[in-house]
């Protein structure tokens, strides 16, 4: 089963890339019915994966393989902790911690955590991207990725202070 969906998801990936290459570039003209239906059982809605597909075309990445990825974690927590059941719920984006927001003296990581919690629980609003451009370069001085910070998020759900230090041993990695 696992195999079948990456391949479905691949598909809709280079369907969507195609679509936007072709100039189709909004979330309701880049998938068909089936791939919306598709992605829904898997978490994922048009506008995330548009988002990742639109900023491929734009900066280069994030790629389909880290697509792939980050929606292989969505998929895991929306079938185990949600039963495959969507909350129903969007938060709005004056909810979120700011950009300049800061723990320990990183700014950009409170807004992170905040947008990783949300992704795995799908309630992004449609203006907001887990993997953003401010989202990937971040990460990248971090001495991290897209898929590995979610899954740290997941495997600590509420406990910032752990998320925090995680980040924190990453990025002096990278430094030494």
């Amino acid at each position: 089963m696992n195999e079948a969906w990456h391949d479905r998801f691949q598909a809709v990936w280079k369907r969507g890339s195609v679509a936007w290459t072709a100039g189709r570039r909004t979330p309701a003209t880049l998938f068909n019915t089936d791939d919306v239906a598709f992605l829904k059982t898997v978490g994922c809605s048009a506008q995330e994966l548009f988002d990742f597909i639109e900023d491929f075309h734009e900066y280069g990445e994030p790629d389909m393989t880290t697509a792939l990825a980050v929606a292989a974690l969505r998929r895991e927590y929306f079938l185990r902790v949600l039963g495959g059941n969507a909350t129903g719920k969007t938060v709005r984006m004056e909810s979120l911690p700011a950009k300049t927001a800061e723990v320990d003296g990183i700014a950009w990581l409170p807004r992170l955590i905040a947008k990783a919690r949300l992704k795995l629980r799908g309630e992004m609003p449609a203006d907001l991207m887990y993997g953003c451009a401010g989202d990937r370069p971040f990460l990248r001085r971090m001495n991290m990725d897209l898929p590995g910070f979610l899954k740290l998020v997941a495997e600590n759900g509420a406990d910032d202070r752990h998320i925090v230090d995680a980040v924190k041993r990453h990025a002096a990695a990278a430094r030494s």
